[in-house]
């Protein structure tokens, strides 16, 4: 399997590691004042990330253990986490917070990125937002898999249940990441693994390194269940507004399908999240109760950071991506 090319870099510290990944050695790069936001640190971090599921076309597959690039990620992810437990309120009612995901904000002028594309969004917004979303669903489910050998007993068995059905239940045509690269080429976008990683900020790529770090660290296994909680919890009403809007817009059934296996799907995983994974995790470990909640909160942050861009964009007239539209033949 050849792994995407090495994206460009957007400064010192995405520059640092992509050389060091071509086979320059690391230099020393400080990361004091860097955004932990900003395209430069989730850049790199994305870079680091990859190397743990398919690493980069030309690139040695060893790097992953390279003890300076590990030591360097550890230094962002630190950067990385200090932000968001700054900027996400501490609690550890993970009912309170389950009661809150499950209620649905209604009316004509919710805010939100499904909500716009149902109700007035165009087709090139609807690429748009699957170019962003390429990043994760192209890999779907792959995160929280590192999740699986670090929880046990029920828990870990509910877990599995709902990647077996990510993962297509056994048929590799029905995967989640395989039903997304159909509808992109419908759509008339590159389906490559990786292939917008260079026109996606910051925003977008914080998403899926959240899901990464989490996944990656066994200290972080109730945030990495929070975050897929809050992925399942609440995506099978906005994949029925998307379906509602690809009909809309004309898409062809492989652009629909993608989203219309979510609203069945996700219906069915939030109650298996909700019973067989969450409950018995919290009665055997119930100390990780304050890093499930941590998960869905950073999950909805960064969530939100990344809808308001594209809004913003949109608003003006304009486009979320860095680079323009790339359309494939």
């Amino acid at each position: 399997m050849t792994g995407p090319p090495l994206p460009a870099p957007r400064g010192p510290v995405s520059a640092a590691v992509v050389g060091a990944l071509r086979g320059s050695p690391l230099p020393a790069v400080g990361n004091a004042g860097a955004d932990p936001y900003g395209d430069d640190l989730q850049l790199a971090l994305h870079c680091c990330y990859e190397l743990h599921y398919r690493g980069f076309d030309g690139v040695d597959p060893d790097l992953e253990w390279d003890p300076d690039l590990l030591r360097l990620r550890v230094d962002l992810e630190r950067v990385f986490l200090a932000a968001l437990r700054a900027d996400v309120a501490h609690s550890d009612d993970v009912d309170a917070e389950i009661a809150a995901l499950l209620v649905e904000p209604v009316g004509p002028d919710v805010r939100g990125l499904s909500h716009h594309l149902a109700r007035d969004g165009t087709l090139d917004q609807l690429r748009e937002y699957v170019t962003h979303r390429s990043v994760y669903h192209l890999k779907e489910a792959d995160p929280q898999a590192w999740a699986i050998p670090r929880i046990g007993g029920a828990a870990k068995a509910g877990l599995v249940t709902v990647e077996h059905d990510e993962y297509g239940s056994g048929h590799p045509e029905r995967m989640h990441s395989v039903l997304f690269a159909e509808m992109m080429t419908e759509l008339g976008l590159d389906a490559a693994y990786g292939a917008h990683v260079d026109r996606v900020p910051g925003a977008t790529l914080a998403e899926v390194n959240l899901m990464s770090l989490c996944g990656l660290r066994r200290s972080l296994r109730g945030a990495s269940v929070g975050q897929f909680a809050m992925v399942e919890l609440t995506s099978s009403p906005g994949s029925e507004r998307l379906v509602r809007a690809m009909r809309r817009l004309g898409c062809g059934p492989a652009a629909v399908r993608f989203y219309d296996e979510h609203v069945e799907a996700d219906a069915v995983h939030e109650q298996v999240v909700r019973r067989d994974v969450l409950t018995p995790l919290l009665a055997a470990e119930p100390d990780l109760a304050a890093d499930v909640v941590f998960g869905i909160r950073a999950a909805l942050f960064l969530g939100e950071r990344m809808q308001d861009l594209l809004l913003d964009a949109w608003e003006r007239g304009g486009s979320s991506l860095r680079e323009p539209e790339a359309v494939a033949a």
